[in-house]
């Protein structure tokens, strides 16, 4: 049965009165007056309220309440024990959930719930919708400015051991044998003694990871050969091909090793690749088998991160909202996740004029497809100059993209464009008396001394020319503030170091704990605004007073009212409002 309360429907009585003005107003200027003003009521909870029967079963836990708490978990990094406790005995949640009434039923959630609605939203993909809504309610609330963004990517962990090698050969046969144990008892007793002592026990599993470095290649050739041999003794063995752990042994020995055949097709014997060769897709823990590797960062996942920000005075009281949230294995390329988030903030009406980003975000066709959806991006372009050479960025271009004078002053004789490519034609007196002569890209020819290039390399010309300018300089500096809004998505939610494995629920960590940064954010910025609003000399009249005062006395007929109702069995509340 489907338990949803409606939160819009305001209470006769002030349920939080008792807590007093001051620790009211604490409470109204943290997130937990945000969260429970601005964000409860917005929630998808119809899109929860889908998994569930209505009229069907016992009720529910209240569905405010459990998208809520999965948010304030994930905001503040606390474990599933911790959560259940700040559900249960803290008021800051209570009054950021909306939740007065001081019943278990209302404030406790035991684990097994906390897991089971974890589950329906990790799998249903809410997380996603919670995000996207939660940001569209702050950017409306806080009137964000969007036109101008910037975009950078973190990487991440999951739970997972880091193990070379011989960690993954051992630690993938160790869970194949204690799988096929469990489900294939049959199978599982023909094996050798010898290979189930060597994998299948703690003591022997310890041994692997005090090998000698002398003896790593060895010992790597050793598993590498019981991999094989297990995967070659169960033939199309139904039972076996189902499972999971098997599919990983075929993975390894796919990425890891290379096997040779007999002109009849038939494996005879198989050799470990060397490091260089295995693709960085491959397989880095069974634990987690979506986790990849990155050259520069290690194992794990990386996250896009794409957020406004301001470049004026008041930032201070503007709020710099993270807009966009993609979760991604480790060993894909930042140079395919520009368009995705730009097509992912046009769904939500959030879509910037600007992008700031890296080198590998700018390539030319992301700038070419940007500037289709009116994005410009600002990106410096890949790689270097060469250094004691002239490049194509030295020549001066007109409109059209053709050259129309070389670094050192002249104007071509002719220059010609034809199907993407240019032509330009310098006198050979000019060149042969150049100093720029031996660096210059231009190349002799029998009549004059001639420049090619084509469309690409002119756009790349111009915009390394335009790097060198103050105007590209004091626009692109505002891209290192993302860096603090990594090290801050980090320190606040613990977002490189999660708790969970695999990409489904690593995705959610991350989406819920970018909420938390924007609510974190607003926050600031809620009261920077509200402290500049209550300083003296701005806005107060003797009518906020007036105001203040039918307030308390309000509070008070309020208090008379429930002293009456609690004192007597029998009332009319009628007449006793009148009377008061």
């Amino acid at each position: 049965m489907i338990n949803a309360k409606d939160h819009k429907q305001s209470y006769l009585f002030d349920p939080w009165d008792y807590l007093g003005p001051k620790r009211r107003k604490l409470m109204e200027e943290s997130w937990a007056g945000l969260f429970r003003k601005e964000i409860l009521n917005n929630l998808p909870v119809s899109e929860l309220a889908r998994h569930f029967e209505d009229g069907i079963g016992r009720p529910t836990k209240e569905l405010y309440t459990a998208l809520g708490v999965q948010i304030l978990q994930q905001m503040n990094d606390l474990t599933d024990e911790e959560t259940v406790e700040q559900l249960a005995f803290n008021t800051k949640w209570h009054f950021a959930l909306d939740i007065p009434d001081e019943s278990d039923e209302a404030k406790y959630m035991s684990l097994k719930t906390l897991w089971s609605l974890r589950k329906v939203i990790v799998e249903s993909g809410i997380d996603t919708l919670l995000f996207n809504q939660v940001t569209d309610t702050l950017a409306r609330v806080f009137s964000v400015d969007t036109s101008r963004q910037r975009f950078d990517s973190v990487h991440i962990r999951s739970n997972m051991k880091r193990l070379g090698r011989i960690g993954l050969f051992v630690r993938c046969i160790h869970k194949f044998l204690v799988n096929l144990q469990r489900q294939q008892a049959n199978l599982f007793a023909s094996l050798p003694q010898e290979l189930v002592d060597k994998y299948l026990t703690k003591k022997s599993l310890s041994c692997f990871s005090m090998v000698k470095p002398s003896e790593t290649e060895r010992t790597l050739v050793a598993v590498s050969t019981d991999l094989f041999d297990l995967t070659r003794r169960f033939p199309d063995h139904p039972g076996v091909m189902s499972m999971s752990s098997f599919h990983q042994l075929l993975r390894v020995l796919e990425e890891q090793c290379a096997v040779t055949q007999t002109p009849e097709g038939s494996p005879v014997e198989v050799a470990v690749k060397p490091a260089k060769e295995v693709s960085s897709a491959s397989l880095q823990n069974p634990s987690d088998p979506e986790a990849t590797y990155d050259g520069h960062k290690g194992q794990g996942y990386q996250v896009q991160v794409m957020e406004t920000y301001c470049a004026t005075e008041n930032r201070e009281k503007t709020l710099n909202l993270i807009t966009h949230i993609e979760l991604e294995t480790s060993c894909q390329s930042d140079v395919h996740a520009l368009i995705p988030a730009i097509e992912s903030t046009e769904r939500w009406g959030l879509v910037p004029d600007e992008i700031l980003a890296d080198s590998l975000y700018g390539s030319d066709e992301n700038l070419g497809r940007a500037r289709e959806r009116g994005v410009e991006v600002v990106s410096p372009t890949m790689g270097a100059p060469q250094k004691d050479k002239v490049g194509l960025a030295e020549f001066t271009f007109s409109a059209g993209g053709k050259v129309i004078a070389c670094p050192g002053g002249y104007a071509p004789v002719t220059a010609k464009h034809k199907k993407g490519g240019y032509t330009a034609a310098f006198n050979h007196d000019y060149c042969n008396t150049c100093p720029l002569k031996a660096t210059c890209p231009g190349k002799d020819g029998k009549k004059y001394r001639y420049l090619h290039y084509d469309d690409k390399a002119r756009r790349v010309a111009v915009r390394r020319a335009a790097e060198r300018t103050d105007e590209f300089k004091e626009k692109y500096r505002w891209r290192s503030g993302i860096e603090a809004t990594m090290s801050e998505y980090n320190k606040k939610t613990g977002v490189k170091q999660l708790r969970v494995r695999g990409f489904a629920s690593v995705r959610f960590c991350v989406f819920l704990k970018a909420i938390g940064i924007n609510l974190f954010r607003a926050t600031a910025v809620r009261k920077a605004i509200n402290a500049l609003q209550g300083a003296p000399g701005q806005g107060k009249s003797a009518l906020d007073g007036v105001i203040l005062v039918f307030k308390e006395l309000y509070g008070k007929i309020g208090k008379l009212l429930e002293q009456s109702c609690a004192s007597s069995e029998h009332y009319n509340v009628y007449e006793l409002k009148n009377a008061a």
